[in-house]
């Protein structure tokens, strides 16, 4: 289950590792460590998306190497076996991301989970938050990379004529169809050849939890011929939003293991 319930998170809390993933686009001007360090679930860790990125290059958000993910993970205290619980207050969008980081560094999928409709929903519901920040004890966390789960530039161009997998970009349809600006300087507008769009916000309800299955399978059917094809690869403006995507798909077709195109037009639209 990559989703549970705000009920399922508080029966278990004592008994699961939990992440606060916030993280905020920064034209909001909102910081995900500040409001953390305000208020967040009792037993959280932080994570920072963008601290616990690769360095040293101009992309955002990428994967960064084995050894630095098992190392990242162990200063957080997590282990192996343990289950993980993923929330932010941020819309979703990096709490998937997170929880696609966890699978691709080789974290069971059936261990971590995303909590449904986040923080808002949580402090909507008047379940207790706190501002008291727990004492980490670091693990010995081992890590390895499924490969296999990312695409590069090179195997995206290679696929435009191949057909292998299937393209999904989870940008507004606007910045897809090149009808607006990207946000980021640099890059041209457009989307990348024979691919499709699926906006992430598509698949959540107003209150930013998931919609139905049966509404994401329609959804998913404006693309795909068959919903359960497992050769779908996800992409969108920077690798984050390409992960709600992921976790989408993945609530009605078991068999997919999430795959995405972390450089996504972040380095794809460069001009």
């Amino acid at each position: 289950m990559s989703l549970v319930e705000t009920d399922w998170l508080e029966k278990n809390i004592g008994s699961v590792k939990i992440i606060d993933c916030s993280w905020h686009m920064p034209q909001t001007k909102r910081s995900g460590l500040e409001e953390y360090k305000n208020q967040h679930i009792p037993n959280s860790i932080f994570f920072d998306l963008d601290d616990n990125s690769k360095k040293g290059i101009d992309l955002p958000h990428m994967l960064v190497d084995q050894n630095d993910w098992a190392q990242i993970v162990s200063k957080m205290g997590i282990m192996n076996e343990d289950e993980i619980v993923i929330y932010d207050n941020s819309d979703v969008i990096s709490s998937c991301r997170c929880w696609f980081n966890f699978i691709y560094f080789g974290h069971s999928p059936r261990l971590v989970h995303v909590l449904n409709g986040g923080l808002r929903k949580w402090i909507k519901e008047n379940r207790k938050i706190t501002h008291e920040i727990i004492d980490i004890q670091r693990s010995d966390y081992k890590s390895f990379e499924k490969k296999e789960f990312v695409k590069n530039k090179r195997s995206i161009n290679l696929n435009i004529e191949k057909q292998e997998f299937k393209v999904i970009d989870a940008r507004s349809k606007e910045r897809f169809e090149g009808k607006v600006p990207e946000p980021r300087k640099g890059l041209k507008s457009g989307c990348i050849k024979n691919s499709f769009c699926i906006p992430f916000n598509h698949c959540l309800n107003e209150d930013k939890t998931f919609k139905s299955e049966e509404d994401l399978k329609v959804i998913f059917k404006s693309c795909l011929k068959n919903i359960n094809d497992k050769n779908v690869v996800f992409s969108c403006g920077s690798g984050v939003t390409a992960c709600v995507l992921a976790l989408a798909y993945s609530l009605i077709n078991d068999k997919y293991h999430p795959c995405i195109y972390d450089g996504s037009w972040a380095e794809y639209g460069i001009i």
